[in-house]
């Protein structure tokens, strides 16, 4: 695992070190930021409603991706969760973020596994983000992937673009948690156009 997640895990009060005879539990890893980091304080409230930030911000159009990450030592298959809110960060070094609510049940499992893949979806995979936009479901099941080239990251297949990143560091961002990863290697292939979401709906970019 990543130094840097380790740093992230140890921050939020999740140990790190190997389990021992005396106490078994020593090495369990959990990923969730402890309680008084996922509460919102009454003075970072902002002075506008959810509601309002919703409808002004859902203006901005942005692309519609999944994050992905391979299973984690203990665990029975990959993580993966639909993503709006993702960005490319820096050219040298080449990084990328996402953000990610605290309160994902997802996220703690990408980060025991320290690496991720960004798959970009196209125009017709409209099916595809709303399968890892639920809960509590196998978000996998009858979807093909292979791994990633670097970090064996699930790399959904037909996607028009995938990143596949470490995990290099992990920042508190209100009730999010902002995701910076380096990139390792990625590809295009350049026949589709990107899939966005626009005030709360699915839709293609017009052409001009």
């Amino acid at each position: 695992m990543a130094a840097t997640v380790v740093r992230y895990l140890r921050s939020v009060g999740s140990p790190t070190s190997a389990p021992s005879e005396q106490d078994p539990e020593a090495g369990r890893v959990d990923a969730l930021p402890r309680p008084d980091l996922r509460a919102v304080g009454d003075d970072e409230r902002a002075p506008v409603s959810p509601a309002e930030f919703r409808a002004v911000l859902g203006n901005f159009a942005s692309g519609v991706t999944v994050i992905t990450a391979p299973a984690a030592e203990g665990e029975a298959g990959p993580a993966g969760f639909a993503c709006q809110s993702f960005a490319s960060l820096s050219l040298d070094p080449p990084l990328v973020t996402f953000m990610v609510a605290r309160t994902s049940t997802t996220w703690p499992r990408i980060a025991r596994a320290g690496v991720f893949c960004v798959n970009i979806l196209g125009a017709e995979q409209g099916e595809l983000c709303r399968a890892f936009a639920v809960s509590g479901a196998d978000k996998f099941a009858g979807i093909t992937h292979t791994p990633a080239p670097v970090t064996g990251s699930p790399q959904l297949d037909a996607v028009p673009a995938w990143i596949d990143c470490r995990i290099h560091a992990v920042h508190t961002g209100g009730d999010h948690l902002i995701v910076v990863g380096r990139v390792e290697a990625m590809g295009a292939a350049g026949e589709d156009g990107p899939l966005l979401f626009h005030k709360g709906r699915f839709g293609r970019l017009a052409a001009e």
